[in-house]
C-alpha cells in the first residue's frame, strides 16, 4: 500500500490574493500608461479606477493629449481590468456564499490541530452511524477526528473532508499515532478497505469496523479488526431487550448512555506498570477511597470472572469491568496506575 504525504488542505484564499494582485497589476499599468501618456500621478490614478470599474465619466486631460494613443490605451484597460476586476469579484462572492473561506480555515485549523494529536479515535464515515458514535466519544471526552467526504461540521472535532479509503487520508489523520479506528461507512467494501489499510499503517491500531451483513463479519476480522459491529442486528437485539426486559434495558442504556445519573459502566485496563499486577485484587481495592462495584475482569484471551472474589489475581492488560459513580471510577484508575 502506498505511503503517500498528506496534503495539506487548500488555502482559502489563494484565488482571492490571486484575483487582488490581477487587479493591482492592472492599476499599476494603468497609472504608469496614464503617466506616460500626460497626466500627473492623482488624475492618472484616478482615469484608470473610472476606466477599470467602467463608471463612465469623461476623460481627464488637455483636449489636445486626448489622442488616438490616450484612447487605444484606455481601450486596451478596458478590456483587461474589467475582466480582473470581474474576476477578483466573482471568487469573493462565492467565497463568501459558499462558506468556502470560513471551512478552509477550519480544515487548515483542523489540520494543525491533528498534527499534535495521539492516542485518539479515528471516525471513517459520519453518517446516521457514525454521528451517534461521534456524540458518544463526545461525552467521555475522548479526542476524535472525523473522515467523510460530504461531512458538514457542527462540532469541535477536527474533520477531514476525504476519502476514508485513501492511504494519504488516513496518515493525515493521524492514524499511525491513533489509539482507536472506527470503519462506520455504509459500504462494507469500503469498510473493509479502511480496515485493511489502518492495519498496514498500524499494527497496535484497536479497529472497530461496522458491517451490514453478519456473513461478512469473519472477512473483517481477517483483514485485521478487532470488533465487528453489525448495527441493525444490536438494533434489533435492543428492541427485543425493551419488549421483554424494559427495566434492565433502560438501565443499561441509561448507565451507559445518559450521564444525567452520575452513575457509569467502565472499563479499567492494567498496565505492565501497574503496582496491582500479580496481586490480589483486594490489594487493589484497599489503595481506593471510593470503590466502584466490580462487574467482571476481562483476561488477554478474553475470558471473564464474573462477580471476582477479592483474591482473584490480577495480570498484565487485564481490563476490570466496573459500575460506580464518575469519582469511584477514576479514583479506581488511579489506582490500577
Amino acid at each position: 500500500m502506498s505511503r503517500s504525504s498528506p496534503t495539506i488542505p487548500a488555502d482559502p484564499w489563494r484565488r482571492v490574493r490571486v484575483g487582488l494582485a490581477i487587479l493591482g497589476l492592472v492599476m499599476t499599468v494603468g497609472v504608469i500608461g496614464y503617466r506616460i501618456l500626460g497626466l500627473d500621478f492623482f488624475d492618472a490614478f484616478y482615469q484608470t479606477a473610472i476606466t477599470v470599474t467602467t463608471v463612465g465619466f469623461e476623460e481627464i486631460g488637455p483636449e489636445e493629449e486626448i489622442d488616438r494613443a490616450y484612447r487605444t490605451f484606455t481601450l486596451l484597460l478596458v478590456f483587461f481590468g474589467v475582466s480582473g476586476a470581474l474576476y477578483t469579484l466573482s471568487v469573493m462572492v462565492e467565497a463568501v456564499v459558499e462558506g468556502s473561506i470560513n471551512d478552509g480555515f477550519r480544515l487548515r485549523k483542523d489540520y494543525r490541530m491533528i498534527q499534535h494529536m495521539s492516542d485518539h479515535v479515528i471516525l471513517a464515515g459520519a453518517g446516521r452511524v457514525g454521528r451517534a458514535i461521534s456524540h458518544y466519544v463526545g461525552l467521555h471526552d475522548a479526542d476524535l477526528v472525523i473522515v467523510d467526504r460530504a461531512y458538514r461540521p457542527d462540532g469541535d472535532q477536527p474533520v477531514i473532508l476525504a476519502e476514508a479509503t485513501e492511504d494519504e487520508t488516513l496518515i493525515q489523520a493521524g492514524v499511525e499515532r491513533a489509539h482507536t479506528l472506527i470503519a462506520a461507512l455504509d459500504s462494507d467494501a469500503d469498510n473493509l478497505y479502511v480496515t485493511l489499510s489502518a492495519r498496514a499503517l498500524n499494527p497496535n491500531l484497536f479497529i472497530v469496523a461496522r458491517t451490514n451483513s453478519q456473513a461478512n463479519e469473519a472477512k473483517f476480522f481477517q483483514a485485521g479488526a478487532d470488533r465487528v459491529v453489525n448495527p441493525h442486528e444490536i438494533g434489533g437485539s435492543r428492541m427485543g431487550a425493551l419488549a421483554l426486559h424494559p427495566s434492565l434495558a433502560e438501565f443499561l442504556d441509561e448507565v451507559l448512555h445518559d450521564e444525567s445519573h452520575g452513575v457509569r459502566i467502565a472499563e479499567v485496563v492494567l498496565p505492565a506498570s501497574s503496582a496491582a499486577i500479580d496481586a490480589p485484587l483486594s490489594s487493589l481495592m484497599e489503595r481506593c477511597h471510593h470503590s466502584p462495584l466490580i462487574l467482571a475482569v476481562r483476561n488477554q484471551q478474553h475470558g471473564y470472572d464474573v462477580n471476582p472474589s477479592s483474591d482473584t489475581p490480577l495480570n498484565t492488560g487485564d481490563v476490570l469491568v466496573v459500575l460506580g459513580h464518575p469519582a469511584e471510577v477514576d479514583d479506581l484508575r488511579r489506582a490500577a496506575n
